[in-house]
């Protein structure tokens, strides 16, 4: 985990890549609990036998549930000791899923400082994430995450 002692020396880190998550297994409990949450049961998540017959030889995680892995990763990653008295997720700029999660894959996640603009009312921090497949060469997504820091 990178820790930063203030927002201060966060901005002045904008570019770096931050490092890496641990590994997070995606079993097919944590896609099923998804599917319940979301009411997304399509059968190549949640079908083994017939995943087994499909594209991908399995089941394989929604993609919104690895995107859903980045406040988790976030949280893993970054802290600061002055603490913002609250932090808001304030959305994305850009989401891409390049390749499926199989069942039972570990992740982790690469965080990269993108930018940090002052608001009126904080701090909008810009982070870039790159969700690995352990083994995979091509990563299972790529997206441009945004929080508010509230001082």
């Amino acid at each position: 985990m990178r820790v930063f002692a203030d927002i201060n020396e966060v901005i002045a880190s904008q570019g770096e890549h931050l490092g890496y998550t641990d590994w997070v297994t995606i079993d097919q409990e944590r896609i099923s609990l998804f599917a319940d949450a979301t009411g997304d049961h399509q059968w190549i998540h949640l079908d083994q036998e017939r995943a087994a017959a499909g594209p991908f030889g399995g089941t394989i995680a929604h993609g919104f549930l690895t995107l859903s892995m980045l406040a988790h990763f976030s949280q893993s990653a970054i802290s600061l000791t002055e603490k913002p008295s609250m932090s808001i997720n304030y959305g994305l700029n850009k989401v891409r899923f390049l390749q499926p999660v199989p069942s039972g894959a570990r992740i982790r996640d690469g965080i990269e400082l993108t930018s940090v603009q002052e608001s009126p009312k904080g701090y909008l921090v810009a982070t870039t994430h790159t969700v690995e497949i352990e083994g995979q060469e091509r990563p299972a997504l790529v997206a441009e995450s945004l929080g508010l820091w509230v001082p």
